[in-house]
């Protein structure tokens, strides 16, 4: 029962590995006591990945999940015919992988260069089973994503092209620093667009000339600057929220 598990003790108390974890506390590792991080801990590795690597692939056995500490991954899908979908973007401190499920749905591919924390299947399994607040932290997390993903339905479904390309560079800057809040994001922020603009194309459903019109007209309005085809700064968020119709 909760009631029995020992309360969280100091830092002192918990692994190194944990205490100097980007993502721990918004993550699905926020619930758990001391003990129980040095139990996981024990079977736990982090390790940093290139872009274009393929994490997970559709329909393999998953023996492992992993948190995502820094970086992007890109989900897909691809049809018999070869054709690939993105079909969704996770972020710090995003749980990848599909919990109690026997294989991927997906394909998972790092977008950037990504860190994980990487654990055995069998073990979140086992925590799941006996911690009350893990499961309640997995659940949120999985309504999050499903929120995002409506979300996201409405946005290709319906919106505009200039709509769809604000939404993605809002959902980028909101995500990539970790210190922001939805409701705190102000003018000038600078962050490196992690997506190429073919994979930002795949992901809106345009093609990569739009695209590149739509990013050159955002900054012809003096919403964002463009600098090195990478680097993004937003000039103006309230304009640029307006655009998106967020």
């Amino acid at each position: 029962m909760t009631e029995n598990r020992p309360h969280h003790q100091g830092d002192n108390a918990m692994p190194e590995i944990c205490r100097e974890c980007e993502a721990r506390h918004k993550g699905i590792c926020g619930v758990l006591t001391s003990a129980e991080l040095r139990t996981l801990s024990q079977s736990s590795s982090q390790r940093v990945y290139e872009k274009g690597i393929t994490l997970i692939q559709d329909g393999s056995p998953t023996e492992h999940y992993a948190n995502v500490l820094n970086g992007i991954v890109k989900l897909s899908k691809t049809l018999q015919d070869g054709r690939q979908q993105i079909v969704g973007l996770q972020f710090a401190p995003d749980f990848l992988g599909r919990a109690m499920a026997q294989e991927s749905a997906f394909t998972a591919e790092t977008a950037s260069e990504v860190k994980l924390c990487r654990f055995p299947k069998s073990a979140i399994d086992r925590m799941i089973d006996s911690i009350p607040e893990l499961q309640h932290r997995m659940l949120e997390q999985v309504l999050i994503q499903l929120d995002e993903a409506r979300d996201w339905i409405l946005t290709l479904g319906r919106k505009s092209a200039t709509e769809k390309v604000a939404s993605l560079l809002l959902l980028m800057a909101l995500h990539l620093d970790p210190l922001l809040e939805e409701g705190e994001m102000a003018d000038g922020i600078t962050f490196e667009l992690p997506l190429s603009r073919a994979d930002i194309a795949d992901f809106l459903g345009l093609t990569l000339e739009t695209v590149s019109r739509q990013m050159s007209k955002l900054r012809q309005l003096g919403v964002i600057e463009i600098e090195h085809s990478r680097t993004i700064t937003i000039n103006d968020r309230e304009h640029l929220t307006d655009i998106s119709g967020i």
